[in-house]
């Protein structure tokens, strides 16, 4: 196997032989036609029902049809450096470069009028699907002389087969051999990428301490002892964090130009092309499905129907809630609260109204320090709005009033909440609780420094979790309920089962 050095590039091109380039997998990390159909997705579903009877027509009409629908930007799709830089190259050598690919033709034609680095387009139209030996018939007409193709699969060996250099990009070891077996002059340009951490890195375990939630209303019912409880719990955790993975690809894969635009989810997964979109579609329906699977067995029917609400809330948020103004905050503040409801349901035990109010304006002013934050990143880019959002720039003012006063509100109900004769009930010594008061101010209101300072990610949550600062807040937060002393809850009396009257037998 050839070694892609730069004597073997600048020999490479002494041949002269057009240079016929793939598009998807190739030239960019990804397939148009998968991205094509997040598109529809996500921009016009009401065509889903159209797509079963575009099939019936054929590949190639189908590929039409979608490309006539949504078209990817070519500005947004994960180019392979390597390979643009060699593309660059051969250019400036006087090398004739031309995109040939499977994709349909509206989509070939935008991508290469969008690097200006190719002379032609071969593409499949409504009538044609050049794939694999169809390609090659196309390449051949076209060029009739001896040529080079730079593919990454194995629908590519027909061609490999008939050219004078193949060029494998990112394709496995076993591809790379079948390319090296089918033409003797073989180069590798790209080796594939590790799989597992990528698969590891979309998932977002560090996401899954959010969960944790659904312990607090076990925590506040003072019944930890509880070990059956606590094993429920445990199980609720285990399936909602699958499942909420589960989500977070889902979204990833909605958001792809979107996330593709912002400095630093650019990296993510699928945004870079780390991971395809099948596997990501693969992961998703594996993910749900060991984690209802986990939620049925292991914490109950009760929890696997709030859970199944949560999957509901939480995938609108993903189609369509997080582009609305406030609802999206509103949503995002309630999927949170939904988590505490949700423990409550796993552990048999009832939440309280207190509990909720509190945690729903603490909620929604830790979903407007996100938007704040993400809108800062936006400023500093010069650009006027969030890409897949509905705030703009003139908004952080706003977002930096209500903010801080849904959580300022979140205080007040807890102020309420110690004053009331439950606390009583709960706890022996409640003047321990006021003491929390002044840490959940600082905390809130430093949050908001922060994030006004450019010093908070955008994900307050995981900020906390390697803030030092929060984690002395906290731990002297649960110091002071110790200190409260926490009663056991009374247990309720069972009405028991009357007693058969006495009968009087006669002597």
């Amino acid at each position: 196997m050839v070694d892609p050095s730069v004597e073997d590039r600048s020999s490479a091109v002494q041949v002269e032989c057009p240079l016929y380039v793939d598009l998807d997998g190739t030239l960019i990390a990804t397939d148009a036609l998968w991205e094509s159909l997040l598109l529809l997705v996500r921009n016009r579903p009401l065509d889903l029902a159209r797509l079963p009877f575009w099939a019936l027509r054929g590949k190639s009409h189908f590929k039409d049809r979608l490309a006539s629908r949504v078209l990817p930007d070519p500005a947004r799709l994960p180019y392979r450096p390597e390979v643009l830089e060699f593309l660059r190259e051969q250019k400036q050598l006087g090398r004739r470069l031309v995109l040939a690919t499977a994709s349909n033709d509206r989509i070939a034609k935008s991508v290469a009028e969008h690097l200006g680095l190719f002379d032609a387009v071969i593409a499949s139209n409504a009538t044609a699907n050049l794939r694999g030996s169809g390609k090659l018939a196309a390449i051949q007409s076209a060029s009739p002389g001896p040529f080079d193709y730079m593919g990454d699969s194995r629908a590519d060996l027909p061609l490999w087969k008939a050219c004078h250099r193949a060029y494998v990009v990112g394709g496995s070891s076993t591809v790379s051999q079948m390319a090296e077996a089918a033409c003797s002059m073989t180069m590798v340009l790209a080796e594939p990428r590790a799989t597992w951490p990528a698969v590891v890195a979309a998932l977002r375990p560090k996401h899954w301490v959010k969960n944790i939630l659904l312990f607090i209303p076990l925590v506040f019912a003072h019944q930890l002892h509880d070990r059956a409880k606590l094993l429920a719990i445990a199980f609720a955790f285990a399936a909602m964090s699958l499942c909420a993975s589960a989500v977070y690809v889902l979204n990833d894969l909605l958001d792809l130009e979107s996330d593709r635009a912002h400095p630093r989810k650019c990296r993510r997964p699928f945004a870079c092309g780390a991971l395809s979109i099948p596997t990501g579609l693969l992961m998703f329906f594996a993910l749900l499905a060991i984690g209802f699977a986990i939620s049925l067995f292991g914490a109950g029917l009760p929890f696997t129907g709030a859970l199944a609400g949560y999957l509901a809330a939480t995938t609108a948020y993903s189609l369509y809630f997080k582009r609305k103004l406030l609802l999206d905050v509103m949503v995002l503040a309630g999927l949170y609260t939904l988590r505490i409801l949700a423990g409550g349901v796993a552990a048999d035990v009832a939440v309280s109204s207190w509990l909720m109010a509190f945690s729903m304006f603490l909620f929604i002013s830790l979903a407007f320090v996100k938007r704040y934050s993400e809108l800062q990143v936006v400023k500093e880019a010069n650009q006027l709005q969030a890409q897949g959002r509905s705030y703009m720039i003139e908004d952080l003012d706003i977002l930096l009033s209500t903010g801080p006063a849904s959580g300022f509100m979140a205080v007040l109900v807890f102020c309420l909440y110690i004053n009331s004769d439950v606390v009583r009930q709960l706890y022996a010594r409640p003047m321990f609780l006021w003491c929390i008061c002044p840490i959940l101010v600082y905390w809130i209101t430093r949050i908001w420094f922060f994030a006004r300072r450019r010093k908070l990610d955008d994900d307050p949550v995981l900020f906390a979790l390697k803030d030092r600062v929060s984690w002395i807040a906290g731990a002297a937060a649960v110091l002071l309920l110790v200190l409260a002393q926490p009663k056991k809850p009374p247990e309720v009396e069972r009405p028991r089962a009357a007693e058969p009257s006495a009968v009087v037998r006669p002597p």
